[in-house]
């Protein structure tokens, strides 16, 4: 008697939802290991005379390494877009909208000067105070590659971070009943918590940038220019680094003067700037 070949649940979900769940869920797991193994075997012949480490070494292969770094690290975007869909809830419920573009490019550059001033002036005290470590932001130097992978990389940090703790986090923390301000507080607090390898500059510098943003976040519901202006800050970050030859400018005077027009911009976007729609509201 033939025993009947135990089958699958039957699906819930269309075959192209499926196979995009498939492939996020390796994304975030497995499928990155397979692709760094795969350049690392056509990187050097197979034969006991090569060593290879159990750790990545990103000897050879470094630019390819380096955007299938980038790649992954974008997975989990991928899975909060899957997931605001399946919800129903779009892109534009965690402020991905791109009704204005104008205005978040504009609003985005207006926010770089903003959190770079500030933030620069706080790094460099920080390390004037010897309380933060020298960052190095910028990826491998002297390659053909390092200023399109610093500007992809940092594009990644953007998007990545802005999406998953501005958009997704602050969303759901309401969502789940938190009020606005705890959201915000909770969202900068673990922003400001995984840049302590840097140091405490780094953790005050982040979580005043997420009090910052998160803030604007709430008040406005669009996270574009918040990705854009956390992207500059980057890119600048890294180019200053390279054009300054891995050193700070010395002197108070310019870190001063940043954190200033940082300040006194940010106060004018906080509290005496309101887009056209809360114009439009407030009449």
């Amino acid at each position: 008697m033939d025993v009947p070949t135990p089958q699958p649940p039957a699906p819930t979900l269309s075959r192209r939802t499926l196979i995009e769940e498939v492939v996020i869920v390796l994304a975030l797991s497995l499928l990155a290991s397979a692709v760094f193994a795969i350049l690392d075997l056509i990187s050097a012949p197979v034969k006991r005379s090569v060593a290879v480490a159990t750790f990545p070494t990103f000897v050879q292969f470094q630019f390819l390494k380096q955007l299938f770094s980038i790649l992954f690290a974008l997975a989990p975007v991928w899975l909060v877009f899957y997931l605001v869909r399946r919800s129903g809830e779009g892109a534009t419920g965690i402020g991905f909208d791109g009704s204005r573009p104008g205005f978040d490019v504009g609003f985005g550059v207006v926010l770089a000067i903003t959190v770079g001033g500030i933030g620069y002036g706080l790094y460099r005290a920080a390390i004037a105070l010897n309380i933060n470590r020298f960052v190095v932001p910028v990826p491998p130097e002297h390659h053909w590659w390092t200023f399109p992978i610093l500007v992809l990389g940092s594009f990644e940090f953007a998007l990545l971070e802005e999406t998953i703790m501005s958009g997704y986090l602050i969303t759901r923390l309401q969502q789940i009943g938190l009020v606005a301000p705890a959201a915000v507080v909770t969202s900068a607090v673990l922003r400001g918590s995984y840049h302590l390898y840097q140091g405490w500059g780094g953790f005050t510098a982040n979580l005043a940038l997420g009090l910052f943003f998160g803030t604007l976040f709430v008040r406005w519901r669009r996270t574009w220019p918040l990705v854009i202006a956390h992207f500059l800050v980057d890119l600048t970050a890294g180019v200053a680094y390279i054009a300054n030859h891995h050193r700070l400018p010395t002197g108070a005077v310019g870190p001063l003067l940043a954190a200033a027009v940082g300040l006194i911009l940010g106060a004018i976007v906080l509290f005496a700037w309101k887009p056209a729609p809360e114009r439009a509201l407030a009449q």
